[in-house]
């Protein structure tokens, strides 16, 4: 054991101590001494009570400190619990979010799909379209050129207005096509 020498008020004091509570038993005696010295010139003739009253102010001070450390306990308790209830609140949100991305990706991939198809549909239809169109020209060219190759030739009035009956009638069946596939690339758009 290690002697400290303190000194509070007009005394010294050795202090028999552990070697690693010297500088803890100088720090109380400090504290001590400050305490002491808030007697002032009201100190008792007897030093046993004026080491008293200075007790008496560290314990005022220690009994403050606990009130405050008290109330500090407490608020940190109810930071904590705000706290653990901010978080529950944050990851339900977070959950929540995550849901409902997850759902609004899987809605989307699917009208993507959806999508895709009509527009394979509507590509497919204007390619039909295309080719029936270019076989109608074909075929009215071809019946143009035979109707001026009769008539030239070898028809006759009569042939002529039997061709161009006929010619009217694949007119009108043009159309009517045309007019279909229109609908239907309108429909599907």
């Amino acid at each position: 054991m290690n002697k400290v020498k303190i000194q509070i008020g007009p005394r010294s004091y050795q202090i028999a101590c552990d070697p690693a509570d010297e500088e803890k038993v100088r720090k109380f005696g400090a504290l001590i001494d400050e305490n002491y010295a808030k007697l002032g010139t009201a100190r008792a003739p007897q030093e046993a009570d004026n080491m008293v009253f200075a007790a008496l102010f560290m314990a005022d001070e220690l009994d403050e400190a606990r009130t405050k450390l008290d109330a500090l306990r407490k608020e940190l308790d109810e930071v904590s619990t705000n706290l653990k209830t901010a978080q529950g609140n944050v990851k339900a949100m977070v959950s929540k979010a995550t849901d409902d991305t997850a759902e609004e990706l899987e809605q989307a991939s699917k009208a993507k799909a959806e999508l895709q198809a009509e527009i394979d549909t509507v590509r497919k239809a204007e390619e039909h379209a295309r080719k029936e169109n270019s076989r109608l020209k074909a075929d009215i060219a071809k019946l143009q050129e035979e109707a001026r190759h009769q008539h030239d030739l070898f028809g006759s009035p009569e042939d002529n207005a039997a061709h161009s009956k006929a010619l009217a009638e694949k007119l009108e069946a043009l159309a009517r096509r045309a007019e279909n596939t229109a609908d239907a690339l309108e429909a599907r758009a």
